[in-house]
Parts: structure tokens; sequence; C-alpha cells
């Protein structure tokens, strides 16, 4: 039940996340807005979870991880329905703001209640199950949102995003398991030896972890948010094909989720699962910037790529896991997480600068560079965590 319940929260983040890139044509139409005050709204979002992650990973664990998840599921979806009625661009940056404030929240309390409340024998095909609801989540967002724009408008888009968090914000309220602490997720443990958390939670292992965060941030958002545009502007695809392609990375990607949570399970070895899936993916990528391909193929690829994409997540929770002092989960993934949230603002800006200058075949040269730069870091700090 327990996982149920954090995997579907961590499912509406995504969608969450997902809302305002996928509307972008519409709202741009609909609300006359230029494309950069959009982009610009994305960037509040980022911004603020960056600035955040680390005190509200602190506050989950004082507080209690579910009452911070239920809060932050409210906030946002409160905030994405009141665009159905309130639409100055002003009001969308205050939106964007509580939406990043919100989006704070999910990957501490999501990553401390599984921490505390999953069989360790299990816990790598749980956070692969938990990670997969949230590729599922981004992977159908669009096709549902624009499903709901053809019926009734944006505006309905808007409050039925709204209503969906509100909806498992109540589901969570009303289902909490027996025996369930009210506080952190060890807070008693915790309680016993401050000072030594603290001590151990700034280590060389987190602050790796964080740069790799924010290289995985860089190269996914290259990969989701701008593929499409360098495929129709560099490679000659249609909007279709491209469409089509970047379906096929989203779907695989969740279900490569669940094939390495398996192997997560499976070893001790988590960095270097990661490393060689990341490297394979990496040499796709390379391929794709270097070379001219039929549609076929690039659909292939990006299957291909999409499905290790994937399998490399879980070995990366599992490596914050192990860095995260007992107790103290909630704020090494909050520590870890901005590293998300930094590569959320600066990598529309480096993408988007890319395809403004004409070079759409860079956006997947740089994807390739911060893939290999990923993959080097997941090395080393696989033979730290190994070395006595």
């Amino acid at each position: 039940m327990l996982l149920a319940q954090v995997s579907t929260a961590h499912a509406v983040s995504h969608f969450y996340l997902m809302t305002i890139p996928a509307l972008i044509p519409v709202m741009t139409e609909r609300f006359d807005m230029s494309f950069v005050q959009v982009g610009f709204a994305i960037t509040v979002f980022s911004l603020v979870s960056l600035i955040v992650h680390i005190p509200l990973g602190i506050l989950t664990d004082r507080l209690g991880a579910r009452i911070m998840l239920i809060a932050g599921l409210l906030l946002g979806g409160v905030s994405f329905a009141s665009l159905a009625w309130f639409q100055s661009y002003a009001w969308l940056l205050l939106v964007m703001a509580a939406a990043g404030l919100a989006n704070g929240v999910y990957h501490p309390a999501g990553y401390a209640l599984l921490s505390s409340g999953i069989d360790a024998k299990r816990i790598g095909r749980a956070f692969s199950i938990y990670t997969f609801s949230g590729f599922l989540g981004t992977a159908v967002t669009p096709a549902i949102l624009y499903g709901i724009v053809v019926v009734g408008g944006i505006e309905l888009a808007f409050m039925v995003t709204g209503l969906i968090g509100i909806a498992v914000a109540i589901f969570l309220l009303a289902t909490k398991p027996a025996g369930e602490p009210s506080g952190g997720a060890s807070q008693p443990e915790s309680q016993h030896r401050p000072q030594k958390v603290a001590q151990g939670i700034f280590t060389p292992a987190v602050g790796i972890l964080t740069v790799l965060f924010m290289l995985l941030s860089l190269s996914s958002i290259g990969m989701i948010n701008f593929s499409v545009t360098a495929f129709i502007n560099g490679y000659g695809l249609s909007l279709a094909s491209a469409n089509l392609a970047l379906t096929g990375f989203l779907f695989t990607s969740a279900f490569g989720v669940l094939a390495g949570g398996f192997l997560a399970d499976r070893t001790e070895r988590h960095g270097y699962i990661a490393s060689g899936a990341f490297l394979t993916t990496g040499l796709l990528t390379a391929l794709i910037a270097s070379t001219s391909l039929s549609v076929l193929l690039i659909c292939a690829i990006m299957l291909v790529a999409g499905f290790l994409f994937g399998v490399i997540t879980p070995s990366r929770d599992m490596l914050v896991r192990a860095a995260a002092p007992a107790g103290a989960e909630g704020r090494v993934f909050g520590i870890v997480s901005t590293g998300f949230n930094f590569g959320g603002v600066v990598g529309p800006i480096l993408f988007g600068g890319l395809l403004d200058q004409g070079e759409p075949r860079l956006v997947f040269v740089f994807v390739t560079v911060f893939i290999l730069l990923t993959v080097v870091l997941t090395f080393i700090q696989e033979y730290l965590r190994q070395s006595p």
C-alpha cells in the first residue's frame, strides 16, 4: 500500500512537471504569450525548486514525510487549477513559483517514506516502481492534456490537472497505514545523534551525487524537451515522426526503470550498472549527433536509448541511499535533488540558445558530453563507495 501511495503521488508530480511544457503551443496562442515568456515561467519553477529542496528535505525529516507529501500535492493542485480562472502572465509566474515550492517536497518525502517503510531486500525494486510511475506520468501527460483541450479547452485542462493532485492528496490522507509514525522517517534515532547526522550529510559522496544529478538533468532536458525541435530543424523529420521518436523514448524509459530495479536488487555495484548503461546511451546519442540517419533508425535508437536511460535510475537512487545516514534520508535526497533543479534552470537556456543559433545537431552533442561526464562521475562514486 505504501509503495502504491507514494508512486501515485510521484506520477502526479511528473504530470505537474509536464503540464506547462505540453501546453506551450496552446498557451502562446490562447494567452497571447511569447515562447520566451512561457520559457521564463518554467525557469521560475525550476529556480524555486532549486532554492527550497534542501530546507524542505530538513522539514521532511522533522515534520514527517507523509504530511509534507500531502501538502505538496495540495499546493500544486490548487495552483494549476487556479489557471482555469486567472490567466494573466503575472499570475502564471506566481503559479509556477508555488508549483516549484510544491515540487521541492516530492523527492525528499517520497524517498524518505520508501527508505523507512520498505524492506531492504526489496528497496531496489521499490525505487524502480516509484521512478517508473514518474516516467509514466511524464509520458502520458501530453496526450491526456491535448485530448482535454480538444474537448473542453485549455481552462478545463488546467482544472483537471489541479483536481488530479487534490484527489491523490485526499487519498493519501485517508489511507495512512496504521502504526506509521507521524514524524520523520527515523526521527527517534536521529534525535539521539543530531551532531553525527549533521556531520555525515555534507560528504564528498553527496557532493559528487549532486553534480551527477545535475548532469542527468541536463541530458534528460536535451532529450525530452528539445529533441523534437532538433529532429525537425536538423534532421528533416516531420512533427509526427519527431513526436513518435520522443514518445518511444519516454515509454521505453519507464520500462527500463523496472528492469533496472531488478538489477539493483541483485548486485551491490550499482555504480557500475549505471556507468555501463549510460555509456551505451552516450554512444547512441553520439551516433545521432554525428551522422544522418533515416527516420526508422532514429526511432529505433531513441527506443534503445530510452530503455537504457531508465535502467540506470534505480542504481542511481541506491547510490544516494547508501550515501545517506540513517534518519537523514530526506535531507540527503533533498540536497542531491538540487542538482536536478540547477539543471532545470540552466538546460532550457543552453539548448534553446543552440536552436536559436541554428545548431540543432549540437543539442545531441551536448547531451552526449553530459552523459559521458555522468559516466565518469558514477564510476568515481562507485569506486569511492567500494573502497575500504
